[in-house]
């Protein structure tokens, strides 16, 4: 599953999380990855341990417990804590794939990969180019959203980004560990969740919204891990 969710952050919160990026000390994105990685990766990126990234990433983890479409889609059960890059003067991302293990260096706190997230922190206008691609089963998908929105999708997509030719392409990044580790299951689960909504809007009294709601969590006890 490929999904955009709009407005993780208000504009307001994007304000506040670039003029706290812009007066951060960023280094070399190689220093923050492994070896087959840092052979195609060209960015810079905010220490994992800097106080403006535990700031700035705690702010986003509570925003995702607050967005019922992320919880419906990714059925989290761990959220790595959101790491931040900036790509410039032609910088870039060659093809790769996410590890499907994560550790957070210095602690115990590890992961599996299930989805990978991007949430956009520059707006399309302020630079050119700087597109995340991802590649699945129907083609190539060209990524660019406004400031606040974010692109969710499966860690295991070959994915790039394309050379920032002009301006500067801000973003935070981080990976879910989901309840449901199948992405097919975790897609059926997402749209029978939205049929079931969509019955509880326009059926509100109707005794299918029950039966609907029971066989999504019969679903989820067969699928989920917690």
């Amino acid at each position: 599953m490929l999904l955009q969710i709009p407005d993780i952050l208000n504009p307001e919160q994007v304000k506040e999380f670039r003029e706290i990026l812009n007066k951060a000390n960023w280094i070399d994105g190689k220093f923050t990855t492994g070896h087959q990685s840092s052979l195609v990766k060209n960015n810079s990126q905010l220490p994992e341990n800097s106080a403006e990234s535990k700031k700035l990433g705690e702010k986003i983890l509570i925003a995702l417990e607050g967005n019922s479409t992320f919880i419906s889609a990714a059925l989290p059960l761990k959220v790595y804590p959101p790491l931040f890059n900036s790509y410039s003067d032609g910088q870039n991302f060659g093809t790769h794939i996410d590890n499907a293990i994560r550790q957070v260096t210095g602690t115990p706190f590890r992961i599996r990969t299930d989805l990978s997230a991007t949430l956009f922190l520059s707006d399309p206008l302020e630079y050119e180019g700087g597109e995340l691609v991802i590649e699945d089963t129907y083609g190539l998908h060209k990524i660019k959203l406004p400031a606040g929105h974010m692109i969710l999708y499966p860690a295991s997509s070959l994915h790039y980004v394309t050379p920032v030719t002009k301006g500067a392409r801000v973003a935070s990044f981080f990976w879910i560990q989901s309840m449901v580790r199948d992405d097919a299951q975790r897609t059926l689960l997402f749209d029978l969740d939205n049929s079931i909504r969509s019955v509880l809007r326009d059926l509100p009294n109707h005794e299918s919204s029950i039966h609907l709601t029971g066989i999504y969590h019969n679903l989820l006890r067969r699928w989920a891990d917690s």
